[in-house]
């Protein structure tokens, strides 16, 4: 037993706060089951990095990343959900009803868990990138694309995802220029013949990128030829980091079954994982939307799909 048996007991824990999390949270509360939800080491998960949010439903005129997850917040708050500033560390999955330990070392038992962790975007690692962030850098093409109107961007990275970056990216920029530091694409054969093709596409090989030039927004990027260790300036406004995410879903590699990248697998069109009353929703297990919109509707389903197994299946274990 991981936990010491003097732990509270909750019907539903949701581990993450994100827009998938919080969704979970609002539909949760309103069915009574009295969420609690672990906000971890980032409340508001990615969109608290984003600056204008221009797609999410029912905003107009668009609205920043960080307002819109204290809009989230406020409303699973309104409903009853507690919210709690901790960590879920350590998680016991082989008997029910499932154990969770936080990093204030606070014990919880739970009757349901929704796994709503997010993913991390894969960095350069450059000072400049994470500063210029929400101003010229980004990591999603599907999100700010569209604020790159006629003007020159670039894109890093050599897989699938970059290739869909600027593919998306074409419909907007005057030029996209795809960096990649091997003189071969890793993407999928169909995704290399479309990007391949594409006249507004060009590849610069054998190339990384050094820093992130501009004061208070890209004006462009330093590159430098891997094999001869030349240097140059690419003039681009926009630069978007396409080399992966990260699930953050480590503490439940060896509950859950998951792919070698760490998504959850969760069965087909539910939140269900492969341990029945452990629900996975929002970039913990979606590797091809990942989208604010697409979070918040896999947090409802995770909502739901609780609440049922909580009427149809965790009476039994009682």
């Amino acid at each position: 037993m991981m936990i010491a048996s003097k732990s509270e007991r909750r019907s539903v824990v949701i581990i993450g706060a994100g827009a998938a999390g919080l969704t979970a949270a609002i539909y949760a509360a309103r069915a009574h089951l009295d969420p609690l939800v672990m906000r971890g080491p980032k409340p508001g998960g990615q969109l608290t990095t984003t600056t204008s949010v221009e797609n999410y439903p029912g905003f107009v005129h668009g609205v920043l990343g960080p307002e819109l997850m204290q809009y989230f917040e406020a409303q699973a708050a309104r409903f009853g959900t507690e919210l709690s500033y901790g960590s879920i560390t350590e998680v016991d999955f082989s008997q029910y009803p499932f154990e969770l330990r936080a990093d204030n070392a606070h014990a919880l038992i739970a009757d349901a868990v929704i796994i709503a962790t997010g993913a991390t975007p894969r960095w350069l690692g450059l000072e400049n990138e994470r500063r210029l962030l929400g101003r010229g850098v980004s990591t999603c093409a599907t999100c700010d694309g569209f604020f790159f109107q006629d003007q020159a961007v670039a894109v890093v990275g050599g897989g699938d995802a970059a290739m869909e970056s600027a593919l998306l990216l074409r419909r907007f920029a005057s030029q996209v220029y795809v960096i990649h530091r091997r003189d071969r694409l890793r993407a999928s054969k169909i995704m290399q013949k479309l990007a391949l093709r594409q006249e507004k596409i060009r590849f610069i090989w054998n190339t990384q990128v050094k820093d992130v030039l501009g004061e208070n927004e890209v004006e462009g990027i330093l590159l430098e030829q891997i094999q001869t260790g030349e240097t140059t300036v690419l003039p681009v406004k926009g630069m978007f980091v396409a080399i992966g995410h990260q699930p953050n879903t480590e503490i439940f590699r060896t509950w859950l079954e998951m792919d070698e990248e760490g998504y959850i697998f969760t069965h087909s069109d539910s939140t269900y994982t492969s341990v029945s009353g452990v629900f996975a929703c929002g970039d913990a297990q979606d590797r091809i939307y990942r989208q604010a919109v697409t979070a918040a509707g896999s947090g409802c389903m995770a909502a739901i799909d609780a609440e049922r197994w909580l009427q149809q299946e965790g009476e039994s274990h009682e």
